[in-house]
């Protein structure tokens, strides 16, 4: 096993796309680690129970070590062992983002032996994470192209405060990831999506947040295809109340972009179709291939995958170059970054080719 590594905390985004990333590339590079400073600039410094249970996810899907994983720990060790495929559980107790979950377990999964199924509770549209729809509808397909995907089943929605919501996963493990190439956004043909309600909100909320994005979408890019379904979560399939809207845009060089927003008790329903409509302008206006909500998940992939990726993407995000330093912290990979334009960048990446020496 390599010589540990010890990595700021606090640095950059400082929060848990550190942790995240750092966890799944111990265990795929065989590196141990310490992370130090974690969360330290945040007004509650350490491990929330969300991080915490991200990594014992990873812990126990590799038969690892965790030391000083207790909550407000602002400092742990992690020493990795094996992916294993198999069946496992995990349960944030909260609205703990299940995405989150998917974001640091899936990388070990996809380099295990066989196949993984992960059993999640907790909160499948929360606040400060993607939502379970943008992973499904948009982080799964730009996946796809590295070679890599997995299957999910939505059995119950969770939303903030109580969670309660239920998502498995199942992975099917590579030999290893292919290099992408994404630098053709084409024009945007057509935008979809749901705006949806759940609990004691009623369903004229949501017809509200997608007469407002449809409008501002038609206004924008002209005559396309707008279809936002507006609906309401049937009680036995959602824990709590909650609102909110999810789109994602299609071009004709077959890119995916998306946004998505939370109804919040300070904005009117309207204001938040105009926030999520605002935000996929944006991307597209820069030209990006990837939303930013995207950018920053696909890094660690590239730094994996075997040759040369190139993204075009729209401003850098500090997660993005929160990913980055720890990939080339933690691998060989090397990447740079070139300007394309106003608030138009290219990712540049020399993957390491990682092979899977886990599958029988």
């Amino acid at each position: 096993m390599a010589s540990l590594v010890e990595i700021d905390g606090s640095v950059l985004e400082g929060g848990g796309q550190i942790l995240r990333v750092s966890a799944a590339l111990s265990v795929l590079m065989k590196t141990p680690i310490r992370i130090t400073k974690i969360r330290a600039g945040r007004p509650k410094p350490g491990l929330r129970p969300q991080h915490l249970k991200g990594l014992e996810v990873v812990q126990t899907l590799c038969n690892g070590q965790l030391k000083g994983g207790v909550p407000d720990s602002t400092e742990v060790t992690f020493l990795p062992g094996v992916p294993r495929g198999g069946n496992y559980e995990a349960d944030t107790q909260t609205a703990g983002s299940i995405t989150l979950l998917i974001q640091v377990s899936l990388p070990c999964a996809l380099f295990a032996n066989t196949t993984t199924i992960m059993k999640f509770r907790g909160g499948t549209n929360t606040d400060m994470a993607p939502q379970l729809d943008y992973m499904t509808e948009v982080f799964r397909p730009t996946l796809e192209r590295f070679g890599a995907s997995f299957d999910y089943k939505l059995l119950k929605r969770g939303y903030y405060p109580r969670g309660g919501g239920v998502v498995h996963i199942r992975v099917q493990p590579v030999h290893r990831l292919e290099p992408v190439t994404l630098l053709e956004r084409g024009t945007i043909q057509r935008v979809w999506g749901w705006a949806f309600v759940a609990g004691n909100i009623p369903i004229k909320v949501a017809n509200t947040m997608a007469d407002a994005a449809t409008r501002e979408l038609q206004s924008a890019f002209g005559i396309i295809e707008v279809n936002i379904e507006a609906y309401k979560e049937n009680p036995e399939n959602a824990v709590g109340t909650c609102s909110g809207i999810n789109i994602v845009a299609q071009t004709s060089t077959g890119i995916l972009l998306g946004a998505s927003a939370l109804g919040k008790r300070e904005l009117q329903p309207a204001q938040t179709g105009l926030q999520v409509a605002n935000q996929l302008i944006e991307t597209a206006n820069s030209g990006a291939c990837v939303d930013d909500h995207c950018q920053d998940q696909i890094i660690l992939f590239m730094a994996l995958a075997k040759g040369i990726s190139e993204v075009k993407v729209g401003r850098i995000t500090e997660h993005t170059q929160s990913a980055i330093h720890v990939c080339e912290t933690l691998t060989e990979a090397k990447f740079s970054i070139v300007n394309a334009g106003p608030n138009s960048n290219i990712i540049h990446c020399v993957g390491i080719g990682l092979q899977n020496h886990n599958i029988p």
